[in-house]
């Protein structure tokens, strides 16, 4: 049978997205093959097919998390058996193909409330929820958030754990329609519009203190505004630049005592008994709802149709491609 796999032949714009078929290869030792049912797509893919975050060699495979059925089991395996359904993210990157080889103890069993599409749309983003509400800053009852794009993919899981954990969310969205959603996640308020004043907004919600703790996935000037919108000994965490590069914040931003944080889920997940300590929380999140919105589906073929909608801003959720 043949695989369909979606090349990228060198750092740039979606035209250089090629796509190819080839016969799937046995799985190794220790591998599982899995027959893709949904691929998840993050701000990530798009640093690494602009070259932000280079790939090691080119042409290279992209895309961080997938799910879908075990087709083969590789020498080995006793804990998988052709039939399962799992799960996977984080390194090594690789996703965008219908078929995939992985290391077993990379895979996740999906428990049956969990469809393949939820998983591929939330995995590695409720990954990141846990590691940044649990691991970077421990958020709990009282606990006051700023979350940035509060109705994308991250964002509204983000507001569904923190809420969960009784903590207040502010969160930010760029539309009135978006605000909707947000608020249906949980947020307990919301700044809307891209010129609104972020930080006004945030000390007059918190009574002039700030947050606890701000995460900002947006970059370019708004993380010197995240930085300011936190509270005296709280802490800034940046966690993308969907807006463009972050230029240089002076160190006297921090005054007094405030912390900035560059956490990154990838680097995360190289140790294998915290990748599967976080994916396991993410999907026990998911049974109880915690999960993003699917915003659109595409065909893997049309994965730069994909990659422009999710730089565009348009679509609210997660962006899937379906092999």
């Amino acid at each position: 049978m043949n695989d369909q796999i979606i090349w990228l032949d060198a750092p740039g714009d979606v035209t250089q997205f090629r796509v190819e078929h080839h016969r799937c290869q046995p799985p190794g030792d220790g591998e599982i093959k899995i027959r893709h049912q949904a691929i998840g797509t993050n701000f990530l893919d798009v640093y690494h097919r602009k070259g932000i975050y280079p790939m090691p060699s080119y042409p290279a495979v992209i895309g961080a998390e997938a799910a879908g059925i075990v087709d083969d089991v590789g020498p080995g395996v006793s804990i998988f058996q052709k039939g399962d359904r799992v799960a996977y993210a984080g390194p090594p990157v690789g996703a965008y193909r219908s078929t995939r080889n992985i290391a077993a103890e990379r895979a996740i069993k999906l428990p049956d409330a969990v469809s393949a599409k939820t998983a591929a749309s939330s995995l590695l983003k409720g990954m990141t929820a846990y590691m940044l509400l649990k691991k970077t800053y421990n958020v709990r009852a009282g606990t006051q958030v700023l979350i940035h794009a509060a109705a994308g993919g991250l964002g509204s899981i983000l507001v569904r754990w923190a809420r969960s954990l009784d903590a207040t969310v502010i969160g930010t969205v760029s539309s009135l329609e978006k605000a909707a959603l947000a608020a249906s996640y949980g947020a307990d308020h919301l700044i809307v519009g891209r010129g609104a004043d972020i930080v006004a907004e945030v000390k007059r919600l918190t009574n002039g203190l700030g947050v606890d703790v701000a995460y900002d996935g947006i970059g370019g000037d708004t993380l010197l505004k995240s930085i300011r919108s936190v509270r005296p000994f709280g802490m800034a965490v940046t966690i993308g630049q969907a807006a463009g590069a972050i230029p240089p914040v002076p160190v006297e931003e921090l005054r007094p005592g405030k912390a900035l944080c560059h956490p990154s889920i990838m680097a995360w997940c190289t140790d294998v008994g915290q990748y599967r300590e976080a994916a396991l929380a993410a999907v026990g999140a998911m049974e109880t709802g915690i999960v993003s919105q699917i915003g659109a589906e595409y065909r893997l073929a049309d994965v730069a149709k994909a990659h422009e909608e999710m730089e565009s801003g348009r679509s609210a959720g997660s962006i899937l491609l379906i092999p």
